[in-house]
Protein backbone atom coordinates (compact mmCIF):
# COMPACT_ATOMS: atom_id res chain seq x y z
CA UNK A 1 0.00 0.00 0.00
CA UNK A 2 2.63 2.78 1.02
CA UNK A 3 4.64 1.12 -2.33
CA UNK A 4 1.62 2.67 -4.02
CA UNK A 5 0.95 5.94 -2.60
CA UNK A 6 4.31 7.10 -3.48
CA UNK A 7 3.58 7.96 -6.71
CA UNK A 8 0.87 10.12 -5.59
CA UNK A 9 2.73 11.97 -3.51
CA UNK A 10 5.27 12.68 -5.84
CA UNK A 11 2.79 13.97 -8.41
CA UNK A 12 1.09 16.56 -5.77
CA UNK A 13 4.80 17.48 -4.80
CA UNK A 14 5.40 17.82 -8.45
CA UNK A 15 2.40 19.97 -9.23
CA UNK A 16 2.81 22.40 -5.77
CA UNK A 17 6.14 22.96 -7.66
CA UNK A 18 4.69 23.74 -10.83
CA UNK A 19 2.71 26.22 -9.34
CA UNK A 20 5.18 28.02 -7.32
CA UNK A 21 6.92 28.07 -10.59
CA UNK A 22 4.01 29.95 -12.24
CA UNK A 23 3.94 32.76 -9.67
CA UNK A 24 7.99 32.79 -9.44
CA UNK A 25 8.47 33.37 -12.85
CA UNK A 26 6.53 36.33 -13.54
CA UNK A 27 7.75 37.77 -10.57
CA UNK A 28 11.21 37.60 -11.45
CA UNK A 29 10.69 38.55 -14.97
CA UNK A 30 9.09 41.79 -13.55
CA UNK A 31 11.86 42.48 -11.26
CA UNK A 32 14.49 42.18 -14.01
CA UNK A 33 12.35 44.21 -16.43
CA UNK A 34 12.14 46.85 -13.63
CA UNK A 35 16.15 46.63 -13.11
CA UNK A 36 16.68 47.34 -16.97
CA UNK A 37 13.99 49.67 -17.97
CA UNK A 38 15.88 51.77 -14.46
CA UNK A 39 19.38 50.81 -16.02
CA UNK A 40 18.93 51.33 -19.63
CA UNK A 41 16.66 53.48 -20.69
CA UNK A 42 15.25 56.93 -20.64
CA UNK A 43 12.11 58.28 -18.60
CA UNK A 44 9.95 58.42 -21.59
CA UNK A 45 10.91 55.46 -22.89
CA UNK A 46 10.54 53.42 -19.40
CA UNK A 47 7.07 55.19 -18.68
CA UNK A 48 6.17 53.73 -22.47
CA UNK A 49 6.76 50.41 -21.51
CA UNK A 50 5.32 50.41 -18.22
CA UNK A 51 1.96 51.80 -19.76
CA UNK A 52 2.15 48.62 -22.28
CA UNK A 53 3.02 46.54 -19.36
CA UNK A 54 -0.03 47.72 -17.39
CA UNK A 55 -1.96 46.56 -20.09
CA UNK A 56 -1.12 42.84 -20.00
CA UNK A 57 -3.38 41.16 -17.75
CA UNK A 58 -1.13 39.21 -15.23
CA UNK A 59 1.50 41.43 -15.21
CA UNK A 60 -0.33 44.56 -14.87
CA UNK A 61 -0.56 43.59 -11.25
CA UNK A 62 3.52 43.61 -10.69
CA UNK A 63 4.24 46.46 -12.71
CA UNK A 64 4.14 49.93 -10.70
CA UNK A 65 2.53 53.04 -12.70
CA UNK A 66 4.83 54.92 -14.78
CA UNK A 67 6.29 57.79 -12.60
CA UNK A 68 5.21 61.01 -14.18
CA UNK A 69 6.59 64.76 -14.24
CA UNK A 70 4.47 67.58 -13.30
CA UNK A 71 4.14 68.61 -16.70
CA UNK A 72 2.86 65.05 -17.59
CA UNK A 73 0.73 64.69 -14.65
CA UNK A 74 -0.89 67.64 -15.92
CA UNK A 75 -1.40 67.03 -19.78
CA UNK A 76 -2.45 63.15 -18.48
CA UNK A 77 -5.07 65.22 -15.94
CA UNK A 78 -6.03 67.53 -19.19
CA UNK A 79 -6.42 64.22 -21.25
CA UNK A 80 -8.85 62.50 -18.67
CA UNK A 81 -10.63 65.80 -18.73
CA UNK A 82 -11.16 66.10 -21.88
CA UNK A 83 -12.03 62.72 -22.50
CA UNK A 84 -14.67 63.31 -19.91
CA UNK A 85 -15.52 66.56 -20.93
CA UNK A 86 -16.56 64.58 -24.92
CA UNK A 87 -18.68 61.73 -22.93
CA UNK A 88 -20.25 64.49 -21.29
CA UNK A 89 -21.10 66.21 -24.97
CA UNK A 90 -22.04 63.02 -26.15
CA UNK A 91 -24.78 62.43 -23.47
CA UNK A 92 -25.66 65.99 -23.71
CA UNK A 93 -25.89 65.64 -27.37
CA UNK A 94 -28.08 61.96 -27.01
CA UNK A 95 -30.12 64.01 -23.99
CA UNK A 96 -30.56 67.17 -26.95
CA UNK A 97 -31.92 64.58 -29.91
CA UNK A 98 -34.46 62.72 -27.38
CA UNK A 99 -35.48 66.35 -26.55
CA UNK A 100 -35.75 67.38 -30.26
CA UNK A 101 -37.55 64.28 -31.11
CA UNK A 102 -40.14 65.18 -28.36
CA UNK A 103 -40.35 68.57 -29.81
CA UNK A 104 -40.96 67.65 -32.77
CA UNK A 105 -44.08 64.74 -31.83
CA UNK A 106 -45.40 67.59 -29.75
CA UNK A 107 -45.18 69.90 -32.57
CA UNK A 108 -46.76 67.94 -34.82
CA UNK A 109 -49.67 67.04 -32.77
CA UNK A 110 -50.22 70.96 -32.30
CA UNK A 111 -50.41 71.49 -35.80
CA UNK A 112 -52.98 68.64 -36.07
CA UNK A 113 -55.42 70.54 -33.92
CA UNK A 114 -55.11 73.62 -35.54
CA UNK A 115 -55.65 72.04 -38.68
CA UNK A 116 -58.45 70.67 -37.41
CA UNK A 117 -59.35 73.73 -35.55
CA UNK A 118 -59.03 75.83 -38.37
CA UNK A 119 -61.55 73.36 -40.51
CA UNK A 120 -64.26 73.85 -37.64
CA UNK A 121 -63.93 77.53 -37.67
CA UNK A 122 -64.14 77.39 -41.67
CA UNK A 123 -67.57 74.79 -41.32
CA UNK A 124 -68.96 77.36 -38.58
CA UNK A 125 -68.29 80.16 -41.23
CA UNK A 126 -70.05 78.25 -43.75
CA UNK A 127 -73.03 77.95 -41.70
CA UNK A 128 -73.16 81.14 -40.63
CA UNK A 129 -72.67 82.66 -44.04
CA UNK A 130 -75.47 79.94 -45.52
CA UNK A 131 -77.45 81.44 -42.26
CA UNK A 132 -77.20 84.67 -43.55
CA UNK A 133 -77.35 84.67 -46.86
CA UNK A 134 -80.99 82.62 -45.97
CA UNK A 135 -81.83 85.51 -43.66
CA UNK A 136 -81.27 87.98 -46.25
CA UNK A 137 -82.62 86.14 -49.39
CA UNK A 138 -86.33 86.01 -46.94
CA UNK A 139 -85.86 89.58 -45.93
CA UNK A 140 -85.36 90.94 -48.98
CA UNK A 141 -88.19 88.42 -50.44
CA UNK A 142 -90.73 90.37 -47.62
CA UNK A 143 -89.40 93.90 -48.45
CA UNK A 144 -90.11 93.09 -52.50
CA UNK A 145 -93.87 91.86 -51.68
CA UNK A 146 -94.36 95.19 -49.51
CA UNK A 147 -92.82 97.59 -52.20
CA UNK A 148 -95.41 95.68 -54.44
CA UNK A 149 -98.00 96.08 -52.82
CA UNK A 150 -97.70 99.72 -51.94
CA UNK A 151 -96.81 100.81 -55.10
CA UNK A 152 -100.61 98.66 -55.85
CA UNK A 153 -101.93 101.16 -53.55
CA UNK A 154 -100.61 103.64 -55.15
CA UNK A 155 -101.12 103.01 -58.28
CA UNK A 156 -104.99 102.71 -57.20
CA UNK A 157 -106.97 106.22 -57.02
CA UNK A 158 -106.99 107.72 -53.44
CA UNK A 159 -110.50 107.15 -52.79
CA UNK A 160 -110.66 103.63 -53.28
CA UNK A 161 -107.28 103.00 -51.60
CA UNK A 162 -107.97 105.00 -48.66
CA UNK A 163 -110.96 102.60 -47.60
CA UNK A 164 -108.97 99.09 -48.46
CA UNK A 165 -105.98 100.66 -46.35
CA UNK A 166 -108.00 101.46 -43.12
CA UNK A 167 -109.01 97.47 -42.99
CA UNK A 168 -105.98 96.79 -42.47
CA UNK A 169 -103.83 97.12 -39.17
CA UNK A 170 -102.77 100.79 -38.36
CA UNK A 171 -99.48 99.13 -38.16
CA UNK A 172 -99.34 97.27 -42.00
CA UNK A 173 -101.52 100.66 -43.07
CA UNK A 174 -97.92 102.65 -41.93
CA UNK A 175 -95.69 99.96 -43.07
CA UNK A 176 -97.86 100.86 -46.76
CA UNK A 177 -97.17 104.32 -46.48
CA UNK A 178 -93.71 104.28 -45.66
CA UNK A 179 -92.81 102.63 -48.98
CA UNK A 180 -95.04 105.39 -50.94
CA UNK A 181 -94.10 108.50 -52.41
CA UNK A 182 -94.94 111.77 -50.18
CA UNK A 183 -97.65 112.87 -52.99
CA UNK A 184 -99.56 109.20 -53.14
CA UNK A 185 -99.13 108.85 -49.37
CA UNK A 186 -100.54 112.66 -48.81
CA UNK A 187 -103.66 112.00 -51.63
CA UNK A 188 -104.40 108.91 -49.51
CA UNK A 189 -104.60 110.23 -46.37
CA UNK A 190 -106.95 112.91 -47.29
CA UNK A 191 -109.62 110.37 -48.41
CA UNK A 192 -109.22 108.32 -44.84
CA UNK A 193 -110.86 108.84 -41.67
CA UNK A 194 -109.39 111.49 -39.98
CA UNK A 195 -108.85 109.46 -36.30
CA UNK A 196 -107.21 106.86 -38.30
CA UNK A 197 -105.34 109.62 -40.47
CA UNK A 198 -103.95 111.01 -37.66
CA UNK A 199 -102.78 108.15 -35.59
CA UNK A 200 -101.21 106.74 -38.96
CA UNK A 201 -99.45 109.98 -39.39
CA UNK A 202 -98.01 110.01 -35.45
CA UNK A 203 -97.15 106.23 -35.96
CA UNK A 204 -95.18 107.28 -39.30
CA UNK A 205 -93.60 110.20 -37.43
CA UNK A 206 -92.23 108.32 -35.14
CA UNK A 207 -91.03 105.26 -37.02
CA UNK A 208 -87.61 104.38 -36.88
CA UNK A 209 -86.35 101.76 -39.63
CA UNK A 210 -88.45 100.16 -41.91
CA UNK A 211 -87.55 96.69 -40.31
CA UNK A 212 -89.01 97.89 -36.67
CA UNK A 213 -92.02 99.15 -38.73
CA UNK A 214 -92.08 95.62 -40.69
CA UNK A 215 -91.87 93.74 -37.75
CA UNK A 216 -94.43 95.76 -35.75
CA UNK A 217 -97.02 94.80 -38.68
CA UNK A 218 -96.41 91.52 -38.56
CA UNK A 219 -96.86 91.13 -34.61
CA UNK A 220 -100.23 93.41 -35.52
CA UNK A 221 -101.87 90.94 -37.88
CA UNK A 222 -101.08 87.88 -35.71
CA UNK A 223 -103.31 89.75 -32.82
CA UNK A 224 -106.02 90.43 -35.05
CA UNK A 225 -105.80 87.09 -35.94
CA UNK A 226 -105.91 85.64 -32.75
CA UNK A 227 -108.36 88.17 -31.95
CA UNK A 228 -110.52 87.19 -35.01
CA UNK A 229 -110.24 83.06 -34.29
CA UNK A 230 -111.26 83.57 -30.28
CA UNK A 231 -114.35 85.66 -32.01
CA UNK A 232 -115.49 83.07 -34.33
CA UNK A 233 -114.90 80.77 -31.82
CA UNK A 234 -117.04 82.28 -29.06
CA UNK A 235 -119.76 82.71 -32.36
CA UNK A 236 -119.70 78.79 -33.02
CA UNK A 237 -120.58 78.30 -29.08
CA UNK A 238 -124.39 78.67 -28.15
CA UNK A 239 -125.51 81.53 -26.22
CA UNK A 240 -127.81 81.60 -22.67
CA UNK A 241 -130.59 82.59 -25.09
CA UNK A 242 -129.88 80.05 -27.06
CA UNK A 243 -129.52 77.24 -24.70
CA UNK A 244 -132.79 78.52 -22.80
CA UNK A 245 -135.10 77.89 -26.01
CA UNK A 246 -133.13 74.57 -26.85
CA UNK A 247 -134.20 72.75 -23.62
CA UNK A 248 -137.36 74.77 -22.92
CA UNK A 249 -138.30 73.36 -26.37
CA UNK A 250 -137.31 69.75 -25.46
CA UNK A 251 -139.26 67.53 -23.57
CA UNK A 252 -138.60 66.97 -19.45
CA UNK A 253 -137.73 63.17 -19.89
CA UNK A 254 -135.27 63.66 -22.72
CA UNK A 255 -134.22 66.77 -21.43
CA UNK A 256 -133.06 65.22 -18.19
CA UNK A 257 -131.69 61.78 -20.19
CA UNK A 258 -128.97 64.18 -22.40
CA UNK A 259 -127.89 66.44 -18.92
CA UNK A 260 -127.68 62.86 -17.25
CA UNK A 261 -125.24 61.68 -19.60
CA UNK A 262 -123.99 65.18 -19.81
CA UNK A 263 -123.05 64.98 -16.28
CA UNK A 264 -121.25 62.10 -16.29
CA UNK A 265 -118.95 63.33 -18.93
CA UNK A 266 -118.27 66.94 -18.03
CA UNK A 267 -120.88 68.17 -14.47
CA UNK A 268 -119.79 71.89 -14.74
CA UNK A 269 -121.64 71.66 -18.34
CA UNK A 270 -124.55 70.43 -17.08
CA UNK A 271 -124.55 73.25 -14.15
CA UNK A 272 -124.11 75.62 -16.68
CA UNK A 273 -127.08 74.45 -18.84
CA UNK A 274 -129.25 74.01 -15.82
CA UNK A 275 -128.34 77.42 -14.60
CA UNK A 276 -129.03 78.99 -17.93
CA UNK A 277 -132.64 77.73 -18.67
CA UNK A 278 -135.51 79.35 -16.78
CA UNK A 279 -136.87 78.58 -13.47
CA UNK A 280 -139.75 76.72 -14.81
CA UNK A 281 -137.67 74.36 -17.32
CA UNK A 282 -135.51 73.63 -14.64
CA UNK A 283 -137.84 72.76 -12.32
CA UNK A 284 -139.58 70.10 -15.02
CA UNK A 285 -136.11 68.97 -15.82
CA UNK A 286 -134.98 67.80 -12.51
CA UNK A 287 -138.33 66.24 -11.54
CA UNK A 288 -137.70 63.82 -14.72
CA UNK A 289 -134.04 63.21 -13.19
CA UNK A 290 -135.27 62.23 -10.03
CA UNK A 291 -137.86 59.42 -11.43
CA UNK A 292 -134.67 58.46 -13.47
CA UNK A 293 -132.08 58.40 -10.89
CA UNK A 294 -133.01 60.15 -7.53
CA UNK A 295 -129.25 59.88 -5.82
CA UNK A 296 -128.11 61.51 -9.50
CA UNK A 297 -130.70 64.15 -9.24
CA UNK A 298 -130.31 64.69 -5.63
CA UNK A 299 -126.13 65.58 -6.15
CA UNK A 300 -126.95 67.84 -8.88
CA UNK A 301 -129.60 70.07 -6.95
CA UNK A 302 -127.13 69.93 -3.73
CA UNK A 303 -124.60 71.36 -6.38
CA UNK A 304 -127.01 73.84 -7.75
CA UNK A 305 -128.00 75.14 -4.42
CA UNK A 306 -124.16 75.18 -3.66
CA UNK A 307 -123.25 77.58 -6.28
CA UNK A 308 -125.84 79.96 -5.81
Amino acid sequence: MARKDMPLDKEESGGGFERILLILVPAIFTIVLLGALAVFFRADVRDGLLEVANKIPVVKNWVPDPVLTPEEQKLKEAKQQEESAEATIVELKKQLAEKEETLNEVTEQKATQENKVKELETQIESMQSASTNGEAEEEDAYTKQIRELSKLYADMSPSKAAPIMQNLTLEEMVLMLSQMKSSNRVAILQKMDPKTAADATMMLKDAETSEDMAIAALQSRLKKNDAEADQKKTSENLDKSQLNQTFAGMTPANAADLLMQTYKISPAKTMTILNTVDDATRSRILNAMSSKDAELAAKILNRLMGSK
